[in-house]
Formats: structure tokens, sequence, C-alpha cells
């Protein structure tokens, strides 16, 4: 059957879509909706072209691990969507984390470490603190301190890589809003953000 598409377009179905972005339904269709990512309709089914998917991904590059140039608060715009600041030593946690909270339209921010993370906190207004408790230099412990010192009410989840670690526990005593063991999920991610922002 021909198409009016050039044969090098890679569509992808609803499914597809749902594995690609590790989302859920309801996600995707508010980004229809949104008119984020655009989608064809083809009988009853929904089709996605792949480069559509993904410019509109590096669209959401977080804004992360650039220089910190921000002189005060008022710097920061606020679009009235939560902001999360996301602090972990590891890459890849950053960008999945990141990712994954920009696609629930969350504004997001990440640190590659504990000393950055307090920075970005002083300089900016942060309505969630994720933060791995295994850094190098600064632990998570000491950057929940940290957190809590400059603003007590701040929600926070951590990261762990051990379910039954005493550090877990004690951030647990700190006040933490929830933990996320590795290896994580999306819809773990998802559902501990909403639960600690109250959503």
């Amino acid at each position: 059957m021909a198409t009016n598409f050039p044969s090098d377009e890679i569509f992808l179905t609803t499914e597809e879509v749902l594995e690609y972005l590790q989302v859920n339904l309801r996600t995707v269709y508010r980004l229809i909706k949104a008119g984020k990512i655009p989608a064809v309709r083809v009988g009853r089914q929904w089709r996605f072209r792949k480069r559509d998917i993904d410019a509109w991904l590096d669209s959401q590059r977080p804004r992360s691990d650039r220089p910190i140039a921000m002189p005060s608060e008022k710097a920061l715009p606020r679009t009235g969507r939560p902001r999360i600041l996301v602090v972990d030593d590891e890459g890849s946690i950053r960008d999945l984390l990141s990712k994954t909270l920009a696609l629930a339209e969350y504004d997001v921010d990440t640190a590659p470490d504990g000393r950055a993370g307090v920075e970005r906190l002083r300089l900016g207004h942060y309505d969630l603190l994720i933060a791995d408790l295994k850094m190098p230099g600064m632990d998570g412990l000491q950057l929940i301190r940290e957190a809590k010192r400059l603003k007590a009410d701040l929600p926070v989840i951590i990261i762990t890589g051990f379910s039954t670690e005493s550090s877990a526990i004690e951030a647990v005593n700190l006040g933490v809003a929830g933990y996320l063991t590795k290896p994580f999920r999306v819809p773990q991610v998802l559902a501990a953000a909403a639960k600690a922002l109250g959503e």
C-alpha cells in the first residue's frame, strides 16, 4: 500500500511509544492533547513519527549540570509547575529521573553531587528534592540536613541501592517523604513524586 510519507520515516504505535518513553497511556494522551507530541490518527489507532518523539525528547533535556550563575531566586522563573531537584552522581540515573519527571510536566534541575545540590537549593525555590544516599564527597544524608536547614518543610525522596541500610533508616528519621530502591521503574518514580508533593 502506498503512503505519502518518505520511506525512511519510522512510525511507532501507541504501545511502542509507551515502551520507548517508559510512561503510561494517560501521560501520552496528555502530551498529545497539549500538542507536545504530534500524533496521526490511522483508523482507531494513533501513529507517532519517531523523529517527532526524538525531537520532543531533545527539547525536554534537563537544564542539568549547567554552570550556576544565578544572582538570586528572582532570576528563576516560576511556571506554576512543581520544581524538582535531582541530585545523583550517576549521570544515567539523573537522565532517567529528569526525563521521567519532565514527561509528567514537572520542572526539573539536576546536580551531580551534594555540594552542587546545596548550591542550587540556596539559589532557587524547589518543591521536592530527590537525592542519592551514596555519593562521593557530601553524601545524601549531609545534603538532606543542609536542605532541611535551608527549607525545613522541603519534601525529600531518597535513592538507595540497598533497602535495609542504616543510612536509609537515618534518612527516614530526618523526615524523608519516600524512597526509591535501585533499580526502580518509571511508575514508582512518578508515584513517589506525586505522593511527596501531596498530589
